[in-house]
């Protein structure tokens, strides 16, 4: 019995040994579970607040650095256009007009033609009545037949005496008397003659005639309306102009084209017009002439352009667009206006040379064609030039050009007209 309890004992005993063995490695993993939660926890707090500060730092890295070298685009120099469209205002004005007077002081008998009438060179438009020069001609007339009878007999005695001194009958002094009183009696026949053709002249201008074809555009007179010679008014609110007339078969337009286009304006260059009447019709016309001097006022060339208007489609004092075509046999380089700067020394363009360095070059400007304009020095081809550049920019100073350079907006232009 002893024995059995002995084997129960040291059973027990062995099973205690057994159970602590096993529990001593539970009880040690559960003690170091905890710390390395806690190192895991600590190393992901950790890596969520390093790794944004890590992103900041290189996305603040890069900006530092393009901010340092900016990027910029560049565009080359293209040919100018050889013709450029100039639009300008222009008046149209008659080829010719003339405002009529009278020359006779009188009455208006009666008016022959009204205004919107066209007439011919010479015909009669208003008769005027004035029957006190008629008087005074018919006077001079016979002042002018007494005068030739006059010289006809002191004619015929001078030629006598003459004779007669031949003969020694009559002296040399009487002789010449008679033909120095032949010589004054002709005079005055002369000057009878003279007032008749002045006075003819005048009952002449009775018949008021039109100067040269053309129509009628103002009647300022009607029966009985006094008028005067020269142009005074005869009455209250009557204007000394009796009719105005204009040619119209042939108008002129007449534009002030500014001093840097004034060179490309000849006789030969090309010119229509275009009214607000006739939406899209182009009505040509041909360079006259030019005043061939600028005008220190205004700083333009007065140009002349007639126009043929048989067809009475413009009116005088209408306005009209004048779109003269500019040709030029030596254009220049070419530039959209986004890449120009204006510095106090003049126009500026920036361009790169090929260690990436800045460099300024003031240029001079020809033609403007609106969105971009003729560089007619101051720069090369072969230049590259920044597009939309900062007002800050400077000389020498490092850039990065664009993967994709700038393309000349008068390229996109002309490829879609070739299109």
């Amino acid at each position: 019995m002893s024995t059995r309890i002995s084997e129960d004992s040291s059973s027990s005993t062995g099973t205690e040994a057994e159970r602590t063995a096993g529990v001593a490695p539970v009880a040690m993993r559960r003690r170091l579970r905890a710390p390395l939660a806690l190192a895991v926890l600590a190393a992901a707090l950790l890596a969520i607040g390093i790794v944004p500060r890590l992103r900041a730092s290189t996305a603040l890295t890069a900006q530092t650095e393009a901010q340092q070298l900016p990027t910029v685009a560049v565009i080359a120099p293209t040919l100018a256009p050889s013709h450029q469209d100039l639009l300008l205002p222009g008046s149209v004005t008659p080829f010719a007009e003339a405002s009529v007077y009278a020359r006779t002081s009188g009455y208006i008998a009666h008016w022959n033609t009204d205004i919107g009438v066209h007439v011919k060179a010479g015909q009669v438009l208003a008769t005027i009545e004035a029957p006190e020069l008629d008087a005074q001609l018919r006077q001079a007339r016979a002042d002018e037949a007494t005068a030739q009878a006059n010289y006809t007999y002191a004619k015929t005695t001078a030629q006598r005496w003459q004779q007669m001194l031949t003969t020694q009958s009559v002296s040399q002094q009487d002789t010449d008397s008679r033909v120095a009183d032949m010589q004054a009696k002709q005079a005055a026949l002369d000057a009878a003659r003279a007032n008749v053709a002045h006075l003819a002249e005048l009952v002449g201008y009775e018949q008021v005639q039109a100067p040269f074809d053309g129509v009628v555009t103002a009647r300022n007179i009607d029966v009985g309306t006094l008028v005067t010679a020269g142009g005074t008014p005869g009455s209250a609110g009557v204007s000394g102009e009796l009719f105005h007339i204009q040619q119209t078969d042939t108008l002129r337009v007449f534009v002030d084209v500014p001093q840097d286009d004034a060179p490309y304006v000849t006789t030969s260059t090309g010119v229509y017009l275009k009214t607000q009447q006739y939406p899209g019709r182009e009505i040509a016309a041909h360079v006259a002439r030019n005043a061939g001097a600028i005008d220190p006022a205004s700083r333009t060339l007065r140009v002349e352009v007639d126009v043929d208007n048989r067809d009475g489609a413009l009116m005088p004092g209408a306005y009209a667009q004048v779109h003269l075509a500019l040709a030029t046999t030596q254009p220049a380089l070419d530039l959209p206006v986004s890449a120009l700067l204006f510095r106090p020394d003049g126009v500026t363009v920036a361009t790169v040379d090929h260690n990436g360095r800045t460099a300024l070059k003031t240029v001079h400007v020809g033609r403007d064609f609106g969105t971009h304009i003729e560089i007619t020095s101051g720069l090369q081809a072969t230049d590259r030039v920044i597009d939309n550049p900062g007002d800050a920019i400077t000389s020498g100073q490092a850039v990065r050009i664009a993967t994709q350079p700038a393309s000349n907006p008068h390229d996109a232009q002309q490829q879609h007209g070739h299109a």
